[in-house]
């Protein structure tokens, strides 16, 4: 019984012996699969780290290289900016030298017109003149032309002094003729005489046949009279050309006396010369 028993824990020992050992093969197994596993990713992580920065300086890179292509087409979009404007100032340019052109044609004909005029003077004068000579010749007529003036100077003060002379005298004459005008007038005012067309006692007013066409103004006093002898004096106060309306000066008005159409109507103060 005992051997049995002995077997049995000889049959155990190597049983566990045999899996211990097999046992710690596993283990060793499953520790080089972790080490190199954490080897692996060790590698990995370091190869994705790597990869990582690579991804990160390409991207600085990227984003160098696109603020270079938008300063590249900044620069591009000045130059096309500065050409377009080259291209403008050219056409001025173009424009002014064909204006330059034209005005250096003009005045090349302006220099072989007064090249053929200087040909031409010289000829009346019976001396070339060329253009070197030209400033001379343009002083002598300069002479000339300061002496015509001053002749020209010396007629108009004289006609001047003439025209002051006739408008002095035409001044006298007008104011003679004004006097006799005024003359003439007073001489015929004093000649004025007309007759009462109507009467009004109640407004005390009379009507007269004569009017401004003779020369009554609202100043001029008016006689009435009868047979040579005096009646009274009125006043105009409305003046129409062919009849003159008047206030009768009841104070001048003999007693008894009234004024009646036909009476004469003459001036109270003749005009004096």
């Amino acid at each position: 019984m005992k051997a049995v028993f002995y077997v049995l824990a000889l049959l155990m020992t190597g049983g566990a012996a045999f899996f211990s050992f097999s046992n710690k093969g596993k283990f060793e197994d499953q520790k080089e699969i972790k080490e190199s596993t954490i080897d692996l990713n060790k590698a990995k992580g370091k190869e994705i780290e790597d990869q990582q920065a690579k991804l990160d300086e390409e991207k600085v890179n990227l984003e160098t290289a696109n603020r270079e292509r938008e300063q590249v087409k900044q620069n591009i979009d000045s130059l096309v900016a500065k050409g377009r404007q080259l291209t403008r100032d050219l056409a001025s340019e173009n424009s002014r030298l064909e204006e330059q052109k034209a005005t250096f044609a003009k005045l090349k004909e302006a220099q072989d017109k007064v090249t053929e005029m200087v040909k031409g003077a010289g000829a009346e004068a019976g001396e070339p003149i060329t253009l070197e000579t030209l400033p001379a010749a343009v002083q002598k007529l300069e002479e000339e032309r300061q002496a015509k003036e001053k002749q020209v100077a010396e007629l108009e003060s004289n006609i001047e002094a003439a025209q002051k002379a006739v408008e002095k005298n035409q001044a006298e004459i007008g104011r003679l003729a004004d006097r006799d005008a005024s003359r003439d007038s007073r001489i015929r005012r004093n000649a004025m005489q007309s007759v009462v067309t109507a009467v009004n006692d109640d407004w005390g007013f009379v009507v007269i046949g004569a009017g401004s066409n003779t020369g009554f103004t609202p100043a001029t006093k008016l006689v009435i009279s009868r047979d040579g002898r005096r009646i009274g004096e009125v006043k105009p106060s409305s003046i129409e050309p062919s009849q003159t309306i008047a206030e009768i000066d009841p104070d001048t008005i003999a007693p008894g006396v009234r004024i009646q159409p036909g009476d004469t109507v003459i001036l109270a103060e003749p005009a004096t010369n």
